[in-house]
């Protein structure tokens, strides 16, 4: 696919598209994930760096959505004083949660440490890292109000990714955290023994509709 000409955001014809950003976009598009988690590349946010390519995912479980995110991939060859590196990744994470569990004062400490376990089970090394967790909570009422009351989880976040010698992180690997990630959201089991030590997500609410 020619990233310059497919809507990605990046300026200049495909030839003039710097090689570290062309081979991290291949490397994401290699990963191989885990079968639950349905990717799509979309259009990426403009202006936020000269180069940047979109995915977006969903956890599915039959015809069941357990939770969907964004992650954007972000490059800046001159560099960028506040990601300490030419490299971005940002991410959005959202799931619906039992009321119960939103309401538990840890559970922000918590997702954070879901989103840094899953880069370290990889063993990725990354810097800058920054996001919020928000819970919010919805109540419905006249003609909505048969509904149960909702609660919902959302992680942003961004880090930057450490970059090999040849001048590329190893985007597919990050990729892969990532859903790791959106997976332990979602409530599924690890996909692997290193992920044994991330915390699992209690009972959840039932699943979001496609």
């Amino acid at each position: 696919m020619d990233d310059a000409k497919e809507g990605d955001g990046n300026a200049g014809r495909a030839d003039q598209v710097p090689l570290p950003f062309r081979a991290a976009v291949d490397a994401l598009r290699a990963a191989r994930l885990r079968p639950q988690v349905e990717i799509e590349q979309v259009p990426p946010p403009q202006r936020l760096a000269p180069y940047a390519h979109a995915l977006e995912a969903t956890v599915v479980d039959g015809e069941q959505d357990l939770a969907d995110g964004r992650l954007v991939l972000l490059h800046d060859p001159a560099g960028h004083d506040a990601w300490r590196g030419t490299f971005r990744l940002v991410t959005l994470v959202r799931a619906e949660l039992e009321p119960e569990m939103a309401a538990d004062p840890l559970l922000p400490e918590v997702c954070w440490s879901w989103l840094t376990g899953a880069l370290q089970a990889r063993g990725l090394t990354y810097g800058e890292p920054s996001g919020t967790v928000t819970r919010a909570g919805s109540h419905y009422f006249g003609g909505l109000s048969a509904r149960p009351p909702a609660s919902q989880i959302e992680i942003r976040a961004s880090w930057t990714p450490r970059e090999s010698p040849g001048g590329a992180p190893d985007t597919g690997a990050h990729l892969a955290a990532w859903c790791d990630l959106l997976a332990q959201v979602a409530g599924l089991p690890p996909a692997g023994p290193g992920d044994a030590s991330v915390v699992t997500l209690p009972q959840r609410r039932g699943p979001q509709s496609r």
